[in-house]
């Protein structure tokens, strides 16, 4: 992956550190703000803005929210 900065996606990188989702939220706050280990919330990364990224450990954490639920398809199962 191209690790390169993308200038364009700053803007909308730092519009979603202002309205993380419940559940980003809960795990920065709970969780990873404050693990030894240092982690970034919504990193630019070549053409992606990933949710967490710790560089040490070489690690993407993406969450699929509440935004991502779909009533139907769980109300089918």
């Amino acid at each position: 992956m191209d690790r390169k900065h993308n200038a364009k996606l700053v803007s909308s990188a730092k519009e979603l550190r202002k309205n993380m989702t419940k559940e980003e939220r809960h795990l920065w706050y709970d969780f990873l703000r404050d693990y030894p280990v240092r982690f970034y919330r919504q990193k630019v990364l070549g053409k992606y803005i990933v949710d967490f990224y710790c560089r040490e450990a070489k690690l993407v954490i993406e969450l699929d929210g509440s935004q991502h639920f779909d009533e139907k398809r769980w109300n089918t199962m």
